[in-house]
């Protein structure tokens, strides 16, 4: 079985593979690297081998492992990129640098408080329900302009970019080729999309980041 380390490598080559078939710059597409469910040590090669890209599904479980891991090593950027509960806006903003699944008003609200009381800005991203799936959070792509105005308006919060997860069972182009329309509607350039299945996909369609976990980490228990 290949270690995360020599995973890790793959995923650059195939990312770099992806760019070109795209005909996009080398080096236009950050790789994150979902390290939800494993602990530090299994981390920690990783962030030997250089990289300093992570993503975290909850705020508890990132508070758990990152702080130690942020002591130990320099540079990293830490991206949330679970659902956000408006009572955990004060630990997401005091822990991650990214925070992609600003999805609804309260959320958009808690977070302006809490950038305002600890003067920090986090980067933020809108998460779209591309799908339009009850059980997925998200905003309904039809209010996506919308939101992301009063997101900037009424709460004073500048969003970078829109995130998107499709439906397991659908073909994912139809969805990241919507959430770049949205993107280019709204003004943002930020898109990320695209997890370990279809990352390569999804930079064809114009990512700038892509969320890879189990093909770098492993199968999560």
């Amino acid at each position: 079985m290949k270690s995360a380390v020599e995973n890790l490598q793959a995923v650059r080559l195939a990312i770099g593979q992806a760019e070109r078939e795209a005909g996009r710059k080398a080096g236009s597409v950050e790789l994150v690297a979902v390290s939800k469910t494993f602990d530090a040590e299994e981390i920690r090669p990783v962030l030997e081998a250089g990289h300093r890209v992570f993503g975290e599904n909850r705020v508890q479980e990132a508070q758990g492992k990152w702080p130690g891991l942020k002591e130990a090593f320099s540079g990293i950027e830490l991206h949330l990129i679970g659902p956000l509960q408006s009572n955990k806006a004060k630990e997401a903003v005091a822990l991650f640098d990214v925070i992609e699944t600003v999805d609804r008003e309260k959320i958009a609200a808690a977070l302006a408080t809490e950038m305002r009381k600890q003067a920090k800005t986090p980067r933020l991203y809108v998460q779209v329900n591309t799908g339009l799936e009850p059980q997925k959070a998200g905003i309904d792509p039809r209010e996506t302009a919308a939101f992301v105005a009063r997101c900037r308006e009424v709460h004073g919060l500048a969003i970078e970019g829109l995130m998107c997860i499709p439906p397991v069972e659908e073909n994912p182009g139809p969805h990241f080729a919507l959430l770049s329309k949205l993107a280019r509607e709204t003004g943002l350039d930020k898109l990320s999309m695209g997890m370990s299945g279809d990352y390569e996909t999804a930079i064809g369609f114009g990512a700038t980041s892509v969320r890879v976990g189990s093909a770098i980490f492993g199968q999560r228990a």
